[in-house]
């Protein structure tokens, strides 16, 4: 069962960081990063996925989707910028063009949105070869 005063207490410093209008980069580190606000009120595994379905959850979203929507390309003051490379199938890529394309975006900004959105465990494929790590 979800800690409905954690929860509160959550959309609360949502609330009020996105009150300030920061960048949409230090509204996710400071609510939904590894040490924000989100995973220290719901650090195990399965109270993180139960918040997560929530209508709070949702709201920070849409917070963080409104402050995206404001935000330029340049990159957040104090934020280390990283490039990932990843493999995936031509007709993916080719997907992902047309999409970017229809949302008249760039194909970074619509893997980025897509890296945002919350993810169903079980629709995520695990990888059989390596351990699971300890947290």
């Amino acid at each position: 069962m979800i800690d409905i005063v954690a929860e509160e207490r959550v959309y609360q410093a949502a609330y009020e960081l996105f009150s300030t209008n920061p960048d949409w980069v230090t509204f996710f580190r400071e609510i939904l990063g590894l040490e924000g606000v989100v995973r220290r009120s719901f650090p195990t595994p399965d109270a993180l996925a139960e918040f997560e379905r929530t209508e709070t959850f949702r709201r920070i979203q849409q917070m963080l989707s409104q402050l995206r929507h404001r935000s330029d390309d340049r990159p957040a003051p104090h934020e280390p910028q990283h490039v990932i490379t990843i493999r995936l199938p031509e007709s993916l890529h080719e997907a992902l063009k047309v999409e970017a394309h229809e949302y008249r975006t760039s194909m970074n900004k619509l893997c980025i949105s897509k890296l945002l959105q919350f993810v169903e465990s079980e629709l995520v494929p695990a990888d059989s070869k390596k351990p699971v790590a300890a947290s």
